[in-house]
């Protein structure tokens, strides 16, 4: 994933940027990254390593150094950026948010000829940002060349251009991500999370729809492109990675969690598979508000059985090595033995990807004293690696636990029949709860439902996109 912002102002905007772009740091751990352009200095840009420090500590000293009443910063979970362009459409900063699947293809078909370099990174993959703005680069002017650029991408890519007057958004073909535009009395501001931005004294101001591409100056908005009809926004925003203060599409991340909740519970009280438990508990962070809607329909205590210990171990902090990974996970859990020992907790997280960090917290609710632990996970099971936005990040589709553990209950058979094992009225759906639980040590296990989910969110389901649930476009 990655988060951006950028600034365009009557005044000095770096402090905007910096505290903007910091605000984005939930979404990745990678690079961080602030290009500015000033009447003086002309562009400046600085790119930084946060994965084992955070973004705002990385660029306390350049502060200093920067000047310039426009903008962008980014955060990435891939790629350095953002990036200096210069070529027959202008010098530019740009910085992009997706994943490109077809950008091998890309760089053997469009630049295979003499001429055509790309600086490769370490793994020896191309910086896709590069490689959007290489294909921007081949029309004869900025709109062309991002519509094109969006058009023959597979994946999805927002792009944000930072030029000499103005800031470019462009919202990605389908709107799987969201591009919001805030105001103030000195001027526009474009951003991810809309929090970010109320946060620095901007004003709700336009929100683009999906595909759509805009000029932002100081003074207004205006249209390029106009939006398509046609809409796919990540329904991971509410479930997962957005910011619970947040608006998507008019849409309050929070709301939507404790409501997501409160199904669950209904769906469950009327099945009859509701436990009897002590206390209901989210797994922390994201899983909280799924949580608290739980236990206010269901009428059982919330409670916060342990908290995650975050001062030193920052989100940020990814060590290479995997003990190592395993263990600064287990230093980061700190129990509340009163509300563990002896009682019987249901847990609400926000997803189930592969297990592996779930499996040590059970592990560690049980050594900690617990009678019996029950989860929930507030979306249904993931059959499907992300494609569009690269959320999960698993190698293969079969190290995702629901996959796994399908192959391992019915070998390559199993594999035609992932809609039945993902609704648990079914007797593959119910097999496949009760190995996961034998497998993690659950007392048991409950999936939101996918109609459930999106009755949460309360969007037209056919402008949501569910593919890592359905393996639907």
């Amino acid at each position: 994933m990655g988060g951006f912002f950028g600034t365009i102002s009557r005044k000095d905007c770096i402090y905007d940027v910096f505290f903007g772009t910091d605000y984005h740091s939930h979404l990745g751990t990678k690079r961080g990254g602030m290009a500015f352009y000033d009447r003086d200095k002309g562009f400046q840009r600085q790119i930084h390593n946060i994965e084992n420090t955070p973004f705002r500590t990385k660029f306390d000293a350049d502060m200093a150094k920067f000047a310039g009443c426009a903008g962008i910063g980014c955060i990435s979970d891939t790629d350095p950026q953002p990036l200096l362009v210069r070529s027959h459409l202008g010098l530019f900063a740009i910085s992009t948010v997706g994943i490109i699947n077809n950008a091998e293809d890309l760089v053997e078909k469009t630049f295979s000829g003499p001429g055509h370099q790309f600086m490769a990174m370490s793994s020896g993959s191309v910086n896709t940002t590069e490689l959007t703005a290489a294909l921007i680069n081949q029309k004869d002017n900025l709109l062309d060349g991002i519509r094109y650029a969006q058009q023959v991408i597979d994946g999805s890519c927002t792009i944000l251009l930072l030029m000499k007057d103005c800031i470019i958004a462009a919202r990605d073909r389908l709107g799987r991500l969201p591009v919001h535009v805030g105001k103030n009395e000195d001027g526009c501001c474009v951003s991810f999370e809309s929090f970010a931005y109320h946060k620095l004294g901007y004003q709700d101001y336009y929100e683009l729809g999906p595909g759509e591409v805009v000029r932002i100056t100081a003074d207004a908005v205006t249209q390029l492109a106009a939006p398509g009809k046609d809409m796919k926004v990540c329904a991971f925003l509410w479930t997962y990675y957005g910011y619970p203060n947040s608006n998507y599409e008019g849409r309050n991340v929070e709301v939507m969690r404790c409501r997501n909740g409160e199904i669950m519970a209904r769906e469950e009280q009327k099945n009859g598979t509701m436990p009897d438990v002590d206390f209901v508990a989210g797994v922390p962070d994201s899983g909280l508000p799924h949580a608290i809607g739980y236990a206010n329909f269901s009428h059982k205590p919330f409670a916060r059985p342990f908290v995650k210990y975050t001062p030193t171990w920052p989100r940020s902090f990814t060590p290479s090595n995997q003990a190592m990974r395993s263990l600064v996970a287990k230093m980061k859990q700190i129990p509340v033995p009163e509300l563990i020992q002896g009682k019987k907790l249901l847990f609400v997280d926000d997803s189930i990807v592969r297990g592996t960090q779930l499996r040590e917290t059970v592990d560690f609710l049980y050594e900690s004293g617990a009678k019996e632990v029950h989860m929930r996970s507030a979306c249904p099971p993931i059959m499907y690696n992300c494609k569009y936005l690269n959320f999960s990040r698993s190698n293969s589709d079969m190290e995702l636990l629901a996959r796994k553990t399908i192959q391992q209950l019915e070998g390559d058979e199993g594999q035609n029949h992932l809609e039945e094992y993902a609704d648990a009225s079914t007797q593959r759906g119910q097999c496949m709860l009760k190995a996961i639980c034998q497998e993690m040590g659950f007392d048991s296990l409950g999936y939101q439902s996918l109609d459930g989910l999106l009755e949460a969110i309360g969007l037209d389901k056919d402008k949501v996109c569910t593919y890592c649930w359905s393996g639907k476009e």
